[in-house]
């Protein structure tokens, strides 16, 4: 199974579980339900920031969308803009309730994401590049060799504007 055909099955199994119509899951992520049918009957790929909407409202880790279990780690990238690649560097853990994940923006790239549910702290640590980071409305210069801890459950985005690639970690650390 390739990581949409996994995604369209995890998708419509989740609101089948939950007893939702496609409406109650589109007020529940703040996806529109035209755009979750699509992604369920698997005519279209969401943009790594739609997936975050919809793990957020799924109240679901970001890798059970995008790692098919006993699968190895695949990546995941923006399908309109191929700005954001992000590679499941540990696959969401039960027992210790995180995400470890490898991400690449490419120059120019940018990358709003929706707070993660209550509690969440994430953790950003930048392995090559100068990545900005935007949390409490303020942007703030991370490079190579450093990091950050931040509440997740609060608005927060991700801004390329050098020249080269930035590759850093994220560590989500669910409540």
């Amino acid at each position: 199974m390739d990581i949409a055909d996994h995604l369209a099955t995890t998708l419509k199994a989740l609101r089948q579980q939950r007893g939702w119509s496609l409406s109650r899951l589109a007020d529940e992520t703040g996806v529109s339900k035209a755009m979750l049918g699509q992604i369920e009957r698997h005519e279209s790929s969401p943009t790594v920031a739609t997936l975050w909407k919809i793990a957020t409202g799924l109240n679901v880790p970001f890798t059970l969308f995008i790692v098919p279990e006993q699968a190895g780690a695949r990546a995941v990238y923006d399908p309109q803009q191929q700005a954001m690649v992000i590679t499941p560097l540990f696959p969401y853990d039960e027992a210790l309730r995180f995400d470890h994940l490898s991400i690449t923006l490419a120059p120019g790239a940018f990358s709003e994401s929706t707070p993660h549910e209550k509690g969440v702290i994430e953790h950003v640590v930048v392995i090559s590049g100068s990545l900005e980071l935007r949390t409490e409305d303020q942007w703030q210069t991370i490079t190579a060799n450093h990091g950050v801890r931040f509440a997740g459950d609060q608005p927060h985005a991700y801004r390329n504007s050098r020249d080269e690639t930035v590759l850093f970690h994220s560590l989500i650390h669910y409540a």
